[in-house]
């Protein structure tokens, strides 16, 4: 890697840890990326598409487009780095190393804009990855461009530094955040046979959660989480009649997933009509389950064995969700991780910072992935 196109990207990683944007609300980071690489590079043509844009390095060959992804938005958590680029928002900080992907993907397009590609590269750069709303919008650029295939990697402390690590088949488990909002009547505190209280109900599910992830009905890894039980109002003469179970929903295959969800909602409107109950189901921050093709996947091992780069296989896949399996649900593609370090602190951790040495060997494997 060049070391002019490093220190710049380090630079620019710097620049965009100390103004972290929440997703939904990247406009100004977009727009400075977009900048930096209108300073940067000559040949390449950049498309604004509102909340996210991309960057391409037109070749007019015959062979397959191929992109590179990376995230742009930040976390609704305190920076504590003591360091000159340390996040000027107060309660919003780089904790999952956003900035480092998206200054990586600018090195990579200055190295492909300085040294050319023998057939069409994109550059897309993704808004919204933390809530699981923007690998959806940004699947257009794959149909728009006609891509054959594409990349893209997360930081993992934990692994050596600059140590690659691969997975075939699911990488990242799909989730979904489903919200159980019960309905009863209320009563005087004192007469609580006359009301109607969800609190029962809540805490069935809850009791039986445990019970309904197990026995052969799953193959593969299944959770559902509890993140916050709300029930009645500080009113000590009133019985509770509104409770609301917010759950967060995981699993290994997305037809599980589904499995356990189906089961959820059945236990939930079963126990709403036991206590005459009326209840509301609703979703959000849904995640693909994110799976990696073998054919990308072993492009990526005989790079990294050509180079010398470590790597290593995935023994499991990851319980975290990550947005990118939109992206190879249309077209092969792999997403891989790169060690941020065994002594790093941990993802989405008030001292977490991406370590800018990552970015080197995300560059360079990327550089042999368009070859």
């Amino acid at each position: 890697m060049d070391m002019d196109i490093f220190q710049k990207a380090i630079a620019l990683r710097h620049e965009l840890h100390a103004h972290p944007e929440l997703s939904g609300f990247e406009i100004p980071t977009k727009n400075r990326i977009m900048e930096f690489l209108r300073e940067n590079t000559s040949g390449l043509e950049i498309r604004d598409m509102g909340k996210w844009f991309y960057a391409a390095c037109r070749s007019g060959t015959e062979r397959p487009a191929i992109a590179f992804r990376a995230d742009i938005d930040a976390l609704p958590i305190e920076d504590k780095l003591d360091r000159p680029y340390a996040s000027t928002v107060k309660g919003v900080g780089h904790k999952c190393g956003h900035d480092g992907h998206a200054a990586s993907l600018a090195a990579f397009a200055m190295e492909v804009d300085r040294h050319g590609a023998d057939r069409d590269v994109f550059f897309l750069f993704q808004h919204a990855e933390e809530t699981g709303e923007g690998a959806a919008e940004c699947c257009k650029l794959l149909e728009l461009e006609s891509v054959g295939e594409i990349y893209g990697f997360h930081n993992r402390p934990g692994i050596p530094l600059g140590t690659v690590q691969v997975r075939d088949g699911t990488v990242y488990c799909g989730s979904t955040g489903v919200i159980f909002d019960f309905r009863g009547t209320p009563s005087h505190a004192s007469m609580p046979e006359l009301g109607r209280n969800p609190a029962y109900a809540i805490a069935e599910i809850i009791t039986d959660l445990g019970q309904l992830q197990k026995g052969g009905e799953y193959r593969g890894l299944v959770m559902a989480t509890i993140i916050q039980v709300d029930i009645g109002e500080r009113a000590f003469g009133i019985q509770a009649s509104r409770g609301k179970l917010l759950l967060t929903v995981r699993g290994e295959y997305e037809e599980e997933l589904k499995r356990l969800l189906g089961n959820l909602n059945r236990m939930a409107r079963n126990l709403a009509e036991r206590y005459g109950l009326d209840l509301d189901i609703s979703y959000c921050d849904t995640f693909p389950n994110t799976v990696s093709h073998k054919a990308c996947n072993d492009k990526i091992r005989r790079i990294c064995a050509a180079q010398g780069i470590p790597i290593r296989e995935m023994p499991e896949p990851r319980r975290s969700s990550e947005d990118f399996g939109h992206y190879t649900k249309i077209i092969p593609g792999a997403f891989f991780e790169i060690g941020a370090g065994e002594d790093c602190p941990e993802l989405h951790t008030e001292g977490y910072d991406f370590p800018d040495a990552v970015m080197a060997t995300a560059v360079e494997l990327y550089l042999d992935l368009i070859k």
